[in-house]
């Protein structure tokens, strides 16, 4: 009989093991769990000494697996100044300008999680908006999405954007009508220039174009593996076992590395390589560079990363059919058919799974056609090449989704109206004839497609039980609409079994069996007990990883 070092007794376990779904104890012996069971049976196993924690019949499941992030920019942006639940000109003005006296030197201020109705539902925010809070320094505010921001007048003309600039496709200087910027920049290449003012020079984006930063002080290289040990700490202290990073460099992986040699990268952690629309095909050398040097147990890469489109609120997101309040328009996608297919072709030849970022149907529709091409050229495989968000899924796709084992990366806490982010604009944009199909998770459960649950951190909160909340509480837009809600289980499956498949970690992570790697989680509470309403009050009282205790309360 396997000897334990540490039991887990008097809990209500949630294995997500379909052969035994339930018990009432574990047992972890090194970073391996040893035995599921009854305390009577676990309790044998104990060696001496072994430490028992009573979890005082409160829930224990599977680590969870937090399988859409951005950890640097999340981490990093720990330090920024946040304006969750800041609306109107007063607010804005008192925030920013306090935020400005406690960083006199700061070349550029930078706030994020800016609301899209800032100063009021469909006002669009301006950079004359921006110079009545703060009018002599450079000011940047990034929308929770990360996809648009807005900058003051002199943040504007110090990045040389006052007259436009020529922007890649699904990338926008908006114009007001006297030919100046009008203060919106929609997505990077946009805002880009604005956020390389800062004293960093931008740094607070590592990692998310996907290039390398070039020549790094000491200095800095310390203050960026802080910045993502920030991110892992508050990752571990929810529960979360597994991270999937949705940007990265070679940079990062060898930050990452260095926390690893020295013992403190708490969170297993995947970096993908992140191919832009302006880099060439052939940088997917790097991508399988990348993978042949980092494939350990805590740290690794070995996919590859895109983006077809933007978001819905801006108006950068890629439809099938017309956006319901502007006739004549359905976005720009960010790679063509031709360049999109070919990069699946080589990375799927390589080995590599693929995740990409898509919003709309008419974006979702082109990767799944870039897929079906990767299929047709090289054979099928158990490839899990993933789309990421599927905020709009038309009809006649679903069914390729599941005939091409393709993964469904959803965010609980993105439907507007379930946590954070408001009815307006997305469902004006989106219309009502495409609400049934929007975040359609329970089509996409009910027809097979595997299901992967995460937040987009920083873009949503991180904390998974705010995003239980909202998947379990979901309301349809419209009676006789479906509401897509997930019941606790599925949802909770979402997080951690689902977030293991799509890692291909199934074999390791994501259940609570013999022989499965001790990635577990002691919650503060019973969950199936808990009222709906105050999930979101739950929260980690003990997280192992590989046996390993990372956060405890």
């Amino acid at each position: 009989m396997a000897s334990a070092d540490t039991l887990i007794v008097n809990a209500r376990v949630l294995t997500m093991d379909p052969r035994n779904p339930r018990a009432e104890a574990l047992a972890l012996a090194g970073e391996r769990i040893v035995g599921v069971g009854s305390r009577a049976d676990v309790m044998q196993m104990a060696a001496p000494g072994a430490r028992v924690i009573d979890a005082q019949g409160n829930t224990v499941m599977p680590g969870m697996v937090e399988a859409h992030l951005h950890l640097f920019s999340g981490g990093f942006g720990l330090r920024l100044l946040q304006l969750d639940g800041i609306r109107g000109a007063t607010a804005l003005r008192d925030a920013v300008q306090g935020y400005a006296r406690d960083n006199p030197d700061e070349a550029l201020l930078i706030c994020k999680a800016a609301d899209y109705n800032l100063f009021g539902e469909n006002v669009m925010t301006t950079r004359q908006m921006l110079d009545a809070a703060l009018p002599d320094r450079p000011l940047i505010l990034v929308a929770g999405d990360h996809h648009t921001a807005w900058a003051n007048s002199v943040a504007l003309e110090k990045a040389g954007l006052m007259q436009g600039r020529d922007c890649p496709p699904g990338n926008e200087v908006v114009m007001a009508a006297d030919g100046t910027a009008a203060g919106e920049l929609r997505e990077h290449a946009a805002f880009d220039p604005v956020m390389a003012l800062r004293s960093s020079g931008g740094r607070e984006g590592l990692g998310l174009a996907g290039v390398e930063p070039g020549a790094v002080t000491a200095a800095q290289r310390a203050d960026d593996e802080a910045a993502l040990l920030d991110g892992l700490k508050l990752c571990a202290s929810y529960g979360f076992t597994s991270l999937h990073n949705m940007d990265g460099n070679f940079y990062q992986l060898e930050l990452l590395a260095a926390l690893e040699a020295r013992g403190v990268l708490l969170c297993r952690t995947e970096v993908p390589f992140h191919l832009t629309p302006s880099k060439p095909l052939d940088t997917l050398a790097e991508a399988s560079e990348m993978h042949a040097r980092y494939r350990g147990d805590r740290l690794r890469s070995g996919r590859v990363k895109m983006f077809m489109d933007g978001v819905v609120d801006s108006g950068t997101a890629v439809l099938v059919e017309d956006y319901a309040d502007q006739p004549g328009w359905r976005g720009d996608p960010l790679h063509s058919a031709e360049r999109f297919a070919a990069a699946c072709i080589d990375a799927d030849r390589r080995g590599l799974q693929i995740s990409v970022h898509a919003v709309g149907d008419g974006a979702v529709r082109r990767v799944i056609d870039g897929y079906q091409a990767a299929r047709d050229a090289n054979g099928a495989r158990d490839s899990r090449h993933r789309i990421e968000h599927i905020e709009v899924l038309h009809p006649d796709d679903l069914a390729r989704m599941v005939d091409l084992g393709l993964v469904a990366s959803m965010q609980p806490p993105h439907p507007p109206g379930a946590m954070d982010f408001p009815l307006q604009p997305w469902t004006a944009k989106v219309g009502e004839a495409r609400w049934p199909w929007s975040f359609p998770v329970q089509y996409l459960r009910d027809a097979g497609v595997p299901i992967a649950f995460a937040s987009d951190w920083p873009v949503s909160d991180v904390n998974p039980m705010r995003g239980v909340k909202a998947a379990v509480l979901r309301r349809a837009w419209k009676d006789g609409h479906p509401d897509h809600a997930s019941s606790l289980l599925d949802t909770l499956h979402g997080y951690t079994a689902g977030g293991a498949y799509a890692g291909f970690d199934e074999a390791r992570l994501g259940r609570l069996a013999p022989g499965m790697l001790a990635d577990v989680v002691v919650m503060d509470c019973d969950l199936e007990t808990t009222d709906p309403e105050a999930l979101d009050r739950a929260r980690a009282a003990i997280t192992f990883c590989g046996g390993q205790i990372t956060w405890e309360a």
